[in-house]
């Protein structure tokens, strides 16, 4: 594993995270496009924050535009916060696949995310936080999203690093 990066001012680094993951209230300014449509546009999101993860963002349904999602069949589970259900997000002749999740019954401690959304911003056109466009965490298994103000290392798909 790579030496953690010391934070800067202003900063967080993922190592500063807890485990088990926590559940916070976002008030940054969320925005993601697919096929040169805003989908998700929201100053409400929830972030969850968990060891060597960059955060994941969940949008409240109310601010999606819900016409473009094609609940599909895949399922995962966390043991953190239960079952997840996937859509597939769908704009014109522009598709992608098993792209946004969401928890139609989180465990308890995460009741706060039912039936919000998050994305895996690899598989969008653009995820914003507050005007910065966001990176997609290294092996795209976690969904994670990277801006300027959260440094690493970070952990990587299917157990793997992301280095």
């Amino acid at each position: 594993m790579r030496e953690r990066i010391t934070p800067g001012p202003g900063q967080e680094s993922v190592w500063d995270y807890p485990r088990p993951p926590r559940l916070e209230d976002s008030s940054k300014h969320i925005q993601v496009i697919f096929n040169d449509v805003m989908i998700a546009d929201t100053q409400r999101a929830k972030r969850v924050l968990e060891t060597s993860h960059p955060p994941s963002y969940y949008i409240p349904p109310e601010d999606l535009r819900l016409e473009y999602f094609h609940r599909t069949t895949r399922s995962t589970f966390c043991e953190w916060k239960g079952q997840a259900a996937y859509y597939t997000i769908q704009v014109g002749d522009q598709q992608a696949e098993n792209a946004a999740w969401f928890y139609p019954n989180p465990t308890p401690d995460f009741i706060g995310i039912r039936n919000y959304v998050a994305f895996y911003p690899s598989r969008m056109q653009s995820c914003y936080v507050d005007g910065e466009l966001v990176q997609s965490q290294p092996g795209d298994f976690y969904g994670g999203w990277i801006t300027s103000n959260i440094v690493g290392p970070f952990k990587g798909g299917a157990g793997t690093w992301g280095w």
